[in-house]
């Protein structure tokens, strides 16, 4: 499976980001350790994790807010029981993935699931979110581009993905 993932974090009115290898990652603590010593490098609170996989799925994850549990959205709930990624994730943003009978060739559209609202300061509204994550024809790197440009930082999302 091919998966694309970076973390990004706002100094002042600048964004940064670096891509990230998640491979390996067994708990969700594995992931906000990474986005918080990524943001604090960088003089932040906050940090951004999108995350995409095989051109299927995206999600956000957001770290860093007061000290409160990583924010999670994922934009098919069916993939938590194929890939091990999502697993972690739906796990700690407490998501009710489908049982594996209804998960990803048994339905056509998506199941999204989280906290949509998780980017509404960002710019990007939880129905915004869900309309693209179940939007024919729209990829998931189309969708992470939208939220990149949105937040703030799209240029450095698109050097990465070039």
């Amino acid at each position: 499976m091919s998966t694309f993932a970076a973390v990004f974090a706002p100094n002042g009115k600048a964004w940064r980001g670096t891509e990230v290898e998640l491979g390996d990652v067994d708990v969700i603590d594995d992931v906000t350790d990474l986005m918080l010593d990524f943001a604090a490098e960088r003089g932040s609170d906050l940090a951004l994790l999108l995350v995409e996989a095989d051109d299927e799925w995206f999600a956000v994850v957001r770290a860093g807010d007061d000290g409160r549990e990583p924010r999670v959205y994922l934009s098919d709930a069916r993939v938590v029981h194929d890939h091990p990624l999502a697993s972690v994730l739906s796990e700690a943003g407490g998501l009710g993935a489908p049982p594996p009978s209804e998960s990803a060739g048994a339905r056509p559209n998506p199941v999204p699931d989280g906290d949509g609202d998780l980017l509404t300061d960002l710019g990007v509204t939880e129905d915004e979110l869900r309309s693209l994550s179940v939007g024919g024809g729209v990829l998931p790197g189309d969708v992470l581009a939208v939220v990149a440009e949105r937040a703030g930082f799209g240029e450095i999302l698109d050097g990465m993905r070039l």
